[in-house]
């Protein structure tokens, strides 16, 4: 057993200050294996689109999450989640009154080298 005391806040790419707390993953545990981060999202945030080497399963606490794929754009409200493929291109934004809160599981764990974003 290991019982992790407190996250790590994380500073992120985007337009606006967004706050991710990992519990699990490379910064906070060491963990290469999978990255558990609460995130949250002000309103009107966005970032960069992405195309990354790891599965991304993210669930909707509070607000709204826009998820944009080649597939098309879909608003995602609490209690509702995603699972964002490895190598599928995707990019994350809060467009809504209020941002969102939200889970996000990478497998393997997110870094920024393997994260792909787009240049713009």
């Amino acid at each position: 057993m290991r019982i992790i005391e407190e996250p790590t806040r994380i500073i992120p790419e985007g337009n606006k200050p967004k706050k991710i707390d990992e519990y699990a993953g490379r910064v906070n545990t060491g963990t290469g294996d999978v990255s558990i981060a609460l995130m949250h999202s002000p309103e009107g945030w966005k970032e960069p689109g992405q195309t990354p080497l790891f599965d991304e399963y993210t669930v909707i606490l509070e607000g709204c999450l826009r998820v944009e794929t080649q597939e098309g754009i879909v608003d995602l409200t609490k209690g509702r989640g995603i699972i964002i493929n490895r190598g599928e291109w995707v990019r994350y934004s809060t467009p809504h009154a209020g941002g969102a809160r939200y889970v996000a599981v990478c497998l393997p764990a997110f870094s920024p080298d393997t994260v792909r974003r787009d240049t713009e």
